[in-house]
């Protein structure tokens, strides 16, 4: 029995990036093996263990064969005689194809460290399209590494587009799609996920509410960029910046102009009244990724309402109120917060504006906690009842953002 480390880890110490949990390969052993050595089976489709003392994973070495469409359509095979090499060999892309042996030394039959100091990435072997998921996998790990300056293959760009071409990734369940996308959200350069994706056709195929925001033209006053998809990418990558690793913030900026798709020819390059057009393309991508409740009620709240954010220093105080109420942030003040950066972002995402200053947001925070403040204890004791209450609080509530200082 051999055991060798696998995997992300072994990348991204080479890289010399931080790295996650480690995973192990495990060549020449029986499940009854490992049971025997106090190994606790957690695998349910193939063969993973615990370690007794690490709790760390441990997979016996399998082949796959592919059996039918989609990511379910696999037959795993695991043996003690399946080698280090064949277990490899199933992998996506060669930079997650190396292993480290027990003394350190890295194996690498497809070579994936001279791919990683090109800066590729590249699919293993001509399986790589048995795996629809992997078009997503390749796009997200552009959206990390892409900072790192990492291109796609062009043989392996290729097979992504016979893979989008002949159906097969529209067998991806939501769920997977989700997932992925939600991962590609938290990287550093989310808008090499979309071009990624765009390049080899699967955008139109998965996101065809985001793929119809290219070519569709704004305001060059207002937009220098021109395009609503390049505006898309930047606002994107703003949002990484100023929320790293907040899938929640990534798509609120994701779908918060998909209005911009459904624009009349006859008026553009204006958008008039995009965030009302934009609520139904919205909802109709939450459903059908599953995304969760808090994530798809924000997107739809941000798109309704980004552009009163924008306005927020011209707006009445009942109006800002209004705002505040829309997205409950009095009694949750955290839901605020991620419609704020998303509006930043916004604000930041054109070319020559990235660094322009947003103080709608700080107004809008000092506004919230100016309403918040306002407490039913005073009516009461006035001896008001009922819908009394509400009516003095709201009209305190007002009066108190009319207070607040707004920026010069």
């Amino acid at each position: 029995m051999k055991i060798y480390e696998v995997g992300g880890v072994v990348r991204d110490e080479l890289l010399g990036r931080a790295h996650g949990d480690r995973d192990y390969v495990v060549v020449g052993a029986t499940p009854s093996e490992m049971l025997a050595l106090g190994y606790a089976p957690v695998g349910k489709d193939f063969p993973v263990f615990l370690h007794p003392q690490t709790k760390e994973e441990y997979a016996l070495a399998r082949t796959e064969r592919k059996s039918g469409r989609g990511y379910h359509g696999f037959e795993m095979h695991a043996s003690p005689d399946v080698t280090l090499e064949q277990d490899l060999a199933r992998r996506d892309l060669t930079i997650n194809a190396m292993a480290r042996d027990e003394h350190g030394a890295l194996v690498d039959p497809y070579h994936g460290e001279a791919d990683l100091r090109a800066r590729v990435l590249r699919h293993v072997t001509p399986a790589f399209v048995e795996d629809p998921v992997r078009v997503l996998r390749v796009a997200r790990f552009m959206a990390r590494f892409a900072p790192l300056g990492f291109h796609v293959a062009e043989e392996t760009l290729t097979l992504m587009r016979e893979m989008v071409a002949n159906g097969e990734v529209e067998h991806l369940v939501p769920e997977r799609v989700w997932a992925e996308t939600r991962k590609a959200l938290t990287e550093p350069q989310p808008s090499a996920f979309l071009q990624t994706l765009r390049a080899c056709g699967a955008l139109g195929a998965l996101f065809p509410e985001i793929d119809a925001l290219y070519g569709v033209p704004q305001s060059p006053q207002h937009h220098p960029e021109v395009d609503c998809g390049v505006h898309l990418e930047l606002v994107l990558d703003q949002a990484a910046k100023l929320a790293p690793g907040d899938d929640l913030v990534g798509y609120c900026a994701l779908t918060h102009d998909l209005g911009k798709a459904l624009t009349p020819s006859e008026v553009l390059p204006r958008h008039i009244a995009h965030e009302h057009r934009g609520i139904t393309p919205v909802r109709t991508l939450s459903e059908r990724l599953r995304v969760p409740g808090e994530h798809a009620q924000l997107a739809e709240l941000t798109c309704r309402h980004h552009l009163e954010a924008h306005r927020a220093l011209e707006l009445k105080p009942e109006t800002v109120l209004e705002l505040l109420l829309a997205f409950d942030s009095l009694r949750r003040p955290s839901r605020l917060e991620p419609f704020l950066l998303t509006c930043t972002a916004d604000k930041r995402g054109r070319l020559q504006h990235e660094n322009d200053a947003y103080p709608q947001a700080d107004y809008l925070r000092a506004a919230r906690n100016a309403a918040v403040a306002v407490t039913s204890t005073p009516f009461v004791e006035q001896g008001l009842q009922g819908t009394q209450i509400g009516d003095a609080m709201r009209r305190a509530r007002i009066e108190a953002i009319a207070k607040v200082s707004k920026p010069l």
